[in-house]
């Protein structure tokens, strides 16, 4: 190990064994950043070659809009996220709550670098009240209840169950949409872990002594 990575952040008052495991610590935390870059270039080199439907959403005023219709930026991708809200869950998830609240800062961000939009089984009346009352501006709702897309993506059982996860579209020079990616929040055993980058959260929790423990976020709180 380096002496810069010894000494970077070094007290005055720490002992050497807790020194010794914050190196061994750092080399971990530097393998799983070489790791998630390793991951993300294997995302990126999927092939664009799967056609995506144009399915017809409908926004929060109860207009159609089609999946085309929500490139405002042509030459970028299209990240749709996957509300679990209607059908079978008759109430808002707050797991996804979690996330949207978390994204609602970076929206004129977003903006800027992707198209991007929350769509929901609801309808378009429900998702209108609940962006309202949550004060979830600058992002795009959408209902897709009449729409076969979540479970054309495997994000819908049969009993109108709903499943967590973003799925991703990318825009040909023709104007063709193609599936670039999907993925479900739920990996099997580890739980409700596939999202864990969109909610900063985790990331502050899992830097305390503590930990994540049982927490799980609510709709609301005393």
């Amino acid at each position: 190990m380096s002496e810069v990575k010894l000494t970077a952040g070094q007290l005055a008052a720490e002992n050497p064994q807790y020194r010794r495991a914050r190196a061994a610590l750092l080399e971990a935390e530097i393998a799983l950043r070489d790791q998630r870059e390793k991951v993300a270039a294997m995302r990126r080199a999927l092939p664009l070659d799967t056609p995506f439907d144009d399915y017809v959403l409908r926004d929060t005023q109860g207009k159609d809009v089609p999946v085309s219709g929500l490139f405002d930026r042509p030459d970028k991708p299209l990240i749709l996220y996957h509300y679990m809200y209607g059908k079978a869950p008759k109430a808002p998830c707050p797991m996804c709550g979690l996330i949207v609240d978390s994204l609602v800062g970076s929206g004129r961000h977003i903006g800027q670098v992707m198209n991007f939009a929350i769509f929901a089984a609801a309808d378009s009346a429900q998702l209108s009240e609940l962006s309202g009352e949550r004060g979830w501006n600058g992002l795009r709702f959408l209902s897709c209840g009449e729409s076969s897309i979540k479970r054309d993506l495997g994000f819908e059982t049969a009993s109108g169950g709903q499943l967590p996860g973003v799925t991703v579209v990318a825009r040909t020079s023709k104007g063709e949409l193609r599936h670039a990616y999907s993925a479900c929040a739920d990996l099997g055993k580890a739980g409700l872990r596939g999202m864990d980058l969109l909610m900063p959260i985790w990331h502050l929790l899992d830097l305390t002594p503590e930990g994540r423990g049982t927490w799980n976020p609510g709709l609301s709180y005393d």
